[in-house]
């Protein structure tokens, strides 16, 4: 069992928290809110290293976002639209990652003939073999052990290749055929998976890596990678990255994304929320962990929608939407009196999960630490980023500012 570390939040820390200017953009209050409040949840021998950098946690949490119009693998990292696979509980997914996509990854064979032969599944004997017509003729191999073996060997190391080739005598060995005698011209790997999402599986990776970069006494890696993590998490605690239906264009309610997520946080949260939820705590299972916070958001899904909806059709239309000036731009945005009436009728849902995040991102970073052995952090030592790590950032904010977003539109939009 990892030893317990007593913990302490003490007046000069809210005091100096309270007296500090957080900087805003449009779109990025949510992020930077919670990653700084994270902060606050920490022990004694973790809160100085993080209150003494907690303008680079805030400032940084929003780097994954900037991102993404970097890499097109980029935004499948926020979201996952876990009802395109069925219903809840939503048992068709696999927890594990490797499992997750091997199941959803079409293989296919282009023989001599032209005719494009596909790896399945025998379902007939609960998905035990993986099954390939040839020639007329079922071939088969062991899945639980051949298969998974040849995909983490052949296929796995290619995720992010724009197209993934499979070598045909690889292939023919999964099924006991000699090297030449399988009828292949090329083979081939799709992923069905990704492009609707892995927030759970990313955060588990994202974890790990931070549990190193403590293990290793990284200041500027743990800084990186706890800001980002705080941004992960946070995502997934959002109920419409959880679905398909993620901005409202399948029922009608486009822009409601943006309408829970940042209006509502920025009209509200400073007068009426309330962001200390006391210690982070040790997460013993932190894949059970992830994927509870993603099941919970989905969970709220309809009534994030529901409600919206019954609301837009008796409240006054013409006091519906209002034009603000915001960066030098008119934009047309949800009036503050109809997001009032939104946020009554939510009940405390957005706070509710808003400090469901701070805690979890806290925890997260506490587990990191704990078991990377506890590593004694510089408690008085604010972290001066490299001349590389400051150009990375200006290519981020440069290639952000006016620039295509790679993979699916943005929902602040």
């Amino acid at each position: 069992m990892k030893k317990a570390v007593l913990f302490s939040c003490s007046i000069l820390a809210v005091l100096l928290l309270l007296s500090v200017t957080i900087p805003e953009r449009w779109g990025f209050f949510g992020h930077r809110r919670i990653n700084r409040m994270a902060a606050f949840t920490l022990p004694p021998e973790m809160i100085g290293f993080f209150k003494k950098n907690i303008e680079f946690i805030t400032e940084h949490a929003v780097d994954p976002d900037k991102r993404r119009y970097a890499t097109r693998h980029e935004a499948v990292r926020h979201y996952i639209d876990i009802d395109h696979w069925g219903v809840y509980p939503f048992p068709e997914v696999p927890r594990e990652w490797t499992e997750a996509l091997m199941k959803f990854t079409e293989v296919g064979v282009l023989p001599s003939s032209g005719d494009t032969l596909r790896l399945r599944r025998d379902t007939v004997n609960k998905q035990v073999f993986i099954t390939l017509d040839y020639q007329g003729n079922k071939l088969s191999a062991p899945y639980a052990s051949a298969y998974r073996e040849f995909f983490e060997q052949h296929i796995k190391p290619q995720y992010y290749e724009d197209n993934w080739a499979v070598d045909c005598d690889a292939l023919g060995a999964l099924f006991g055929l000699e090297p030449g005698s399988l009828d292949c011209r090329s083979a081939y790997a799709v992923d069905h998976f990704s492009e609707y999402g892995i927030v759970p599986y990313h955060l588990l990776q994202m974890q790990y890596r931070l549990t190193e970069a403590f293990r290793q006494k990284d200041q500027g890696r743990i800084l990186r990678l706890a800001a980002e993590m705080g941004h992960y998490i946070g995502d997934a605690h959002v109920p419409l990255h959880t679905t398909e239906n993620y901005n409202g264009q399948l029922t009608g309610q486009v822009g409601i994304h943006a309408f829970w997520e940042s209006r509502i946080p920025e009209l509200f949260a400073d007068e009426q929320y309330d962001f200390f939820v006391g210690r982070a705590e040790y997460i013993s299972d932190p894949a059970a962990f992830f994927w509870k916070a993603v099941l919970d958001s989905h969970r709220l899904l309809d009534s994030v929608l529901i409600i919206e909806r019954e609301l837009s059709e008796t409240y006054p239309e013409d006091k519906q939407f209002c034009y603000e000036e915001r960066l030098g731009r008119t934009i047309r945005i949800q009036c503050t009196e109809y997001a009032a009436a939104y946020h009554r009728r939510l009940s405390g849902m957005v706070e509710a999960r808003m400090r469901a995040s701070v805690h979890a991102i806290g925890s997260s970073w506490y587990t990191a630490w704990v078991d990377a052995g506890q590593p004694v952090l510089p408690a008085f030592e604010r972290y001066e980023p490299t001349v590389v790590e400051r150009r990375e950032w200006e290519g981020l904010g440069q290639q952000a500012q006016g620039g295509e977003a790679k993979g699916r539109p943005h929902e602040n939009e």
